[in-house]
């Protein structure tokens, strides 16, 4: 039986990605996560002897954790040669044994392009220690939706037909459900909505390529993209989704999932039945009873 055809073409995402770099990355999304990086591992009160940086797209991530006095020693793995990069590899293949022993892993805006996230997840898990934090972000599905639907009927009315041009981003009800499948504890996930306002469409679809997000399904059209379809659809954009002043919107959805490889000194949630006080004691209210027969209180 033959695997399945992957989703993404990783080969094409990493030379979108080597463009981008070497012309200019486009990094106002990354700052913006980085910051959060920093917030978020603020609220843990303890160092990090050994950290990993998961394919993050450039090593802005890596630098910031040098630079924050909480890291002993970082490994970057990195999804290009670079310079100061412990190891160029794939996020689908770690390079790295179970009980590596990391003690932190973060991953910014990489995992949204990995063919196997639920995979990734648990490699990650067995690379960690016993109560060894995982924290990451990516894209999710609400992320281009207006460039999604502006392309959607601009080819339906110019092609009579469609085809994917917009990756199909993950949605945050799966990922606190994959970091539990994985084995990870205390999973916690929520999202950040970033809204950009650009000039006109083509703006934004100049900065996608200065971050290496244009089109890398493996399933994409393979012809040129026709100047009457993109001219329409930058059309239909500036029509639905321009602000008074004529600039465009364009939403990015930032999903954040953080979780814990188990320890036996992680808290534990409390058997059912086993609680000491009464809700209506603590709330200091009258507790009433259904009666079986009637469901009337008593």
């Amino acid at each position: 039986m033959s695997d399945p055809t992957p989703l993404f073409d990783t080969a094409l995402i990493r030379r979108r990605l080597a463009r981008a770099r070497a012309r200019g990355y486009a990094g106002f999304l990354m700052e913006r996560v980085l910051d959060d990086v920093e917030d978020r591992l603020a609220a843990v009160t303890r160092p990090f002897p050994l950290a990993l940086d998961l394919a993050s797209p450039v090593p802005a991530l890596a630098e910031r954790l040098r630079g924050s006095g909480r890291v002993g020693r970082l490994v970057r793995l990195s999804p290009l040669p670079e310079t100061g990069a412990d190891c160029v590899g794939d996020a689908e293949a770690l390079p790295f044994e179970a009980g590596a022993g990391f003690d932190l892993a973060v991953s910014a805006l990489a995992l949204h392009h990995v063919n196997d996230l639920p995979g990734v997840l648990v490699q990650l898990r067995r690379a960690l220690k016993a109560d060894g934090l995982l924290l990451g972000c990516l894209l999710g599905g609400a992320t281009l939706t207006e460039l999604r639907h502006a392309f959607l009927q601009a080819e339906s009315e110019t092609e009579g037909g469609v085809s994917p041009r917009v990756a199909p981003f993950a949605e945050l009800r799966d990922l606190g459900g994959l970091l539990q499948r994985a084995g990870f504890a205390l999973p916690v996930v929520d999202a950040d909505t970033i809204r950009v306002r650009y000039a006109d469409p083509f703006a934004l679809m100049r900065d996608l390529r200065a971050m290496g997000l244009t089109n890398a399904l493996t399933d994409r059209r393979r012809t040129p993209l026709r100047r009457a379809t993109l001219m329409r659809a930058a059309a239909i954009y500036a029509e639905r989704f321009s602000d008074p002043d004529g600039r465009v919107r364009a939403t990015f959805e930032v999903l954040w999932f953080s979780g814990w490889v188990p320890h036996e000194s992680q808290q534990k949630p409390l058997r059912p039945g086993s609680a000491q006080t009464r809700l209506a004691e603590a709330l200091g209210t009258a507790e009433h009873r259904l009666t079986p027969d009637t469901g009337e209180t008593r």
